[in-house]
């Protein structure tokens, strides 16, 4: 069974496309005008192993905001379409990344009921310019955005670090090993995996 999902939108300050399939191999086309942006999507992919496709314009001469949450609101729903009824899923999925001095954590429950917890980013970068183009501040939005489309609870703490660019690119990479092991057929699992039987 093919779990693909395929979303696009169209706004006055962007324009998103976006395609996620779940069961890749970490195959990324990404174009979003944001570069560190470009980075931290492909390292989602790669290391979600998803083939990931995110073609995005935008007001990205004012702020790189807009074109940030909503390709974030894109993937969330490109990704809820890819899960389907989540019938055979492991559900849950959490995980552990170092990069360097850093070290992040982020855990998933595909529940169907979107919440977002964001903790320990240290305050003194909320204005740091990561790459002098992607607002490191935009991160919160991001996973929000992402978990609230998505329709999944998302967890996603910073333990420690130091180097913004290690702090973000270690919460993606977190996410996104969360998100395949919360999103990958277990097979000791038939139905939906909810004592409700819809997730």
């Amino acid at each position: 069974m093919s779990r693909v999902g395929k979303v696009e939108r169209t706004t006055r300050e962007s324009s998103v496309y976006v395609e996620i399939d779940l069961d890749g191999t970490g195959q990324v086309e990404i174009s979003t005008g944001v570069p560190f942006y470009d980075h931290m999507l492909t390292a989602f992919g790669v290391h979600g192993c998803f083939d990931l496709i995110v073609r995005a314009t935008g007001d990205t001469h004012i702020d790189a905001h807009h074109s940030v949450e909503d390709i974030a609101i894109v993937l969330g729903q490109a990704l809820r379409e890819a899960l389907g009824d989540k019938k055979g899923i492991r559900r849950f999925g959490d995980c552990w990344i170092p990069m360097d001095e850093t070290l992040a954590h982020a855990a998933v429950d595909v529940s169907g009921r979107p919440y977002t917890v964001h903790r320990g980013e240290p305050e003194q970068f909320n204005s740091f310019v990561i790459g002098g183009n992607y607002p490191f501040v935009l991160n919160r939005h991001v996973f929000e955005s992402l978990a609230f489309h998505a329709q999944i609870a998302l967890h996603v703490r910073v333990e420690y670090g130091r180097d913004p660019h290690h702090i973000a690119e270690a919460e993606y990479k977190a996410i996104a090993r969360a998100l395949r092991t919360a999103t990958e057929p277990d097979p000791r699992v038939g139905g939906v995996p909810s004592t409700k039987g819809v997730l």
